[in-house]
Parts: C-alpha cells; sequence; structure tokens
C-alpha cells in the first residue's frame, strides 16, 4: 500500500510540476500572472464527467455541499491541488523512521 501511495504521489507531484511550468508559459505570453483552476482542467480533459458529477449529487441530495466544493476547490490552481495531493499520498506511502537508530544520535 506504501508503494501505491509513493507512487501516485510522484506522479501528482509531476503532474503539478507539468501544470506549473503551462501556467508560468502562458504568464509570461500574456504578461500577466495566469493560474489555470482545476474546473478549466477538468473541462479539458473530460466535459461530460463534470456533467455526470453535478447531476448525480442533485439526485443524491448533496447538490448545496457540491456547489459549495464545486465554487471554491475547483476554482483553485490546478498544479496547487495536484502538488498537494501528492505530498499528501508521498509522506502518508513513506517508510517509517527506525526508532533505534535515532536513538544513537542522542
Amino acid at each position: 500500500m506504501r508503494f501505491v501511495l509513493r507512487f501516485v504521489g510522484t506522479w501528482l507531484l509531476g503532474l503539478a510540476l507539468v501544470l506549473m511550468v503551462i501556467d508560468g508559459t502562458k504568464s509570461l505570453a500574456a504578461s500577466d500572472i495566469v493560474m489555470t483552476s482545476l474546473s478549466q482542467i477538468w473541462l479539458l480533459v473530460h466535459p461530460q464527467s463534470l456533467g455526470a458529477v453535478d447531476a448525480f449529487m442533485a439526485e443524491n441530495g448533496a447538490a448545496a455541499i457540491w456547489q459549495l466544493l464545486r465554487e471554491t476547490v475547483l476554482s483553485w490552481p490546478a498544479f496547487a491541488i495536484m502538488g498537494g495531493l501528492g505530498l499528501l499520498g508521498a509522506f502518508a506511502g513513506r517508510r517509517p523512521a527506525n526508532r533505534l537508530q535515532n536513538l544513537d544520535r542522542f
């Protein structure tokens, strides 16, 4: 399980780096700060799934929560969300520290 978390975390960090480079290139071209939101990336990758999630949440009575998440989290920069998730995955999958080795330092 730790391997999977580290693997996914590493890929998400790589994706965050790619998204940051894309935003940096767009910012240089526009001479202004440009940050692509997660909803823009989602609409580029698979727009039908966003509508499907909207319909699913409305059917299950979670439309208010989904609307709040959609307005906040999906408006954040995509590189920040992917980077944060990647760091969480990488740290969750790290090897536990050897306690005996740490005692030798004192």
